[in-house]
């Protein structure tokens, strides 16, 4: 019995630290670990714990299934569902499945996309788009990082400010629309307030998010240094925040960009949204998918510009953490 008891001791021992056990039995020496026992199954079939693995193995297994994959497997992965759509497309308008006054053909879509920018049509309400959305969203992110860095660092500005800012941001951008206009006419300053406004909301609360959530250890050890307010916002809180706040800048961007068409479908006569609206006026299809094209492939290559910005900037992160 005292031998039994001594393994025992040993194995559970050898279960809490990971370690291999090790006694005698019987003029032997026993050596092994717990999860090498042979599986008992329980009156339900089911295996024992001896045989389950430790949480520091589950945990290194999730680990391993999360690593990120290789980046040219990630650049493969990510063709096969437009490259799909791109076929569905064809095969709609070659065998007639809509009408093609309705979906035109990939190739008339790809024509009329070259004419457009021969002609220099297509870039210069391209060029007109960016500049709005340039303004819009340097306006919007400059009232957004204001007030979210305001209400991150003052629980007071916070109480008097976050519930009118919450419920304000609470009214999408086409019921500000009728208001603004009555105000401010539909020139320029229509389309910079109302794309302010929409990258100005996800850009505040962000920043507001990514300030409360600094650890509290950091805000301690500053302490403990003597930081001074402006090294403490400079060297801890900042570097600490930045990812939420950058994740806010991309929304912000995003939604940036969406106000822009919307804005310039409704009250605009150049841009990319204008294109769209005059397409189908005059019913050229063509025309319409041509600048829902380049709607969407530059929309992408900003949030990619960004994203690629974000990984620079936080370089200094290890992967995981």
């Amino acid at each position: 019995m005292a031998q039994m008891n001594e393994i025992m001791a040993a194995s559970f021992a050898a279960e809490a630290t990971g370690t291999p056990f090790a006694t005698t039995f019987g003029g032997g020496a026993l050596t092994g670990r717990l999860q090498d026992a042979p599986e008992v199954p329980d009156e339900a079939g089911r295996p024992t714990a001896a045989r389950r693995p430790r949480p520091a193995v589950r945990r290194a297994r999730a680990t391993a299934l999360w690593q990120p994959r290789p980046y040219w497997l990630r650049w493969l992965l990510a063709w096969p569902v437009p490259l799909a759509l791109l076929a569905l497309w064809w095969l709609a308008a070659h065998y007639g499945w809509v009408p093609p006054q309705v979906l035109p053909a990939p190739d008339t879509v790809a024509s009329t996309f070259h004419d457009l920018l021969v002609s220099g049509e297509l870039w210069d309400n391209l060029v007109i788009s960016f500049q709005r959305v340039a303004w819009g969203f340097g306006a919007g992110a400059a009232a957004g990082l204001s007030l979210g860095v305001a209400m991150g660092l003052s629980r007071t500005v916070k109480e008097y400010v976050y519930p009118t800012f919450k419920a304000f941001s609470q009214i999408p951008v086409l019921g500000w629309l009728p208001l603004l206009m009555l105000l401010v006419g539909i020139d320029e300053a229509l389309k910079i307030i109302l794309i302010a406004k929409a990258s100005a909301v996800p850009i505040a609360l962000n920043t507001c998010k990514g300030i409360e959530s600094v650890p509290t250890p950091y805000i301690e050890l500053a302490r403990v240094f003597r930081f001074s307010r402006w090294q403490l916002l400079r060297k801890v809180v900042f570097p600490a925040a930045m990812a939420p706040i950058w994740n806010g800048i991309r929304y912000g961007l995003t939604h940036a960009w969406l106000a822009l068409v919307v804005v310039e479908l409704l009250a605009s006569s150049e841009g990319l949204g204008f294109m769209i609206v005059y397409g189908r006026q005059l019913f050229q299809l063509d025309v319409v998918m041509a600048a829902v094209v380049v709607v969407g492939a530059v929309g992408y290559a900003l949030d990619k510009v960004l994203a690629l910005t974000e990984t620079y900037l936080l370089r200094w992160r290890r992967v995981g953490l």
